[in-house]
């Protein structure tokens, strides 16, 4: 889709077309009804990153009328995520996807080279938070980032993380993911010099209220520069990071 409106415009600079077709061009068909959904058409020119796949809730027939409509209007990477194991393995039949299980997340296309201006770190506190984790660096990556992953740097042992003090201090971005009482993000927050994303897993015994306990005490934070999504959502975490990650675009365009 953005590759058409470059055209486009490419166009009305070469006195091909005038300002008022290329605008009706423009306008057309910002979105697909088919009924069940109206996938929105225009979300990549209006803010950079094309509509992403909520798995969960949708049959997989839905999944695959959504998944034709966005290939139909040249979409190259698709996500689809909260994609249970049942649906994937449906979804997978009619189109060519990696299924990624533990982070329940299916990507249709290839995963772009990296045009973010660094590198976005996904930390967990623990083994355990590695779903939600990985569930962030793929929709980073899908979105044009480098990912490094540090799996299991938790405050139990903070030797662990003190060992990537060369990584964290070279970051653009850093995604702090854990459950328990979610200290990591607080300790991360006061070693970084960017900005912290944290989230809070629901990985924990039964005073952790499912994640409740973590998102408190990343809320309560007292290290400058944290801020919190909500619990288990390493996508809206993902997604965040590579906004950040790609800020200078904005510059570049100016």
């Amino acid at each position: 889709m953005e590759d058409n409106i470059v055209k486009i415009l490419e166009k009305v600079k070469n006195g091909e077309i005038s300002v008022g077709d290329a605008l009706l061009e423009i306008k057309k068909e910002p979105f697909a009804d088919i009924g069940y959904a109206k996938v929105d058409l225009h979300r990549q020119i209006r803010q950079g990153t094309a509509e992403v796949i909520y798995g969960a809730g949708k049959t997989p027939k839905q999944i695959i009328g959504i998944v034709d409509i966005m290939l139909k209007n040249k979409q190259n990477t698709i996500l689809i995520t909260r994609l249970s194991k049942e649906s994937a393995e449906i979804v997978g039949k009619a189109y060519k996807m990696d299924y990624h299980e533990d982070a329940r997340i299916g990507i249709i296309g290839e995963i772009p080279k990296p045009t973010g201006i660094g590198k976005i770190i996904v930390a967990t506190g623990g083994t355990s938070d590695i779903p939600v984790a990985e569930e962030a660096a793929l929709v980073a990556e899908a979105l044009g980032n480098e990912v490094i992953r540090l799996n299991d740097v938790g405050v139990a042992g903070l030797h662990r993380l003190l060992s990537h003090m060369d990584e964290i201090m070279s970051a653009s971005v850093i995604i702090a993911v854990a459950g328990m009482e979610g200290a990591l993000a607080s300790v991360i927050g006061g070693l970084a010099d960017c900005p912290v994303i944290a989230v809070p897993t629901s990985v924990g015994y039964g005073a952790a209220f499912n994640g409740l306990s973590a998102l408190l005490s990343m809320l309560n934070s007292c290290s400058s520069g944290v801020s919190v999504v909500n619990i288990d959502n390493g996508f809206g975490a993902g997604f965040t990071a590579s906004r950040i990650n790609h800020m200078n675009l904005k510059t570049e365009v100016k």
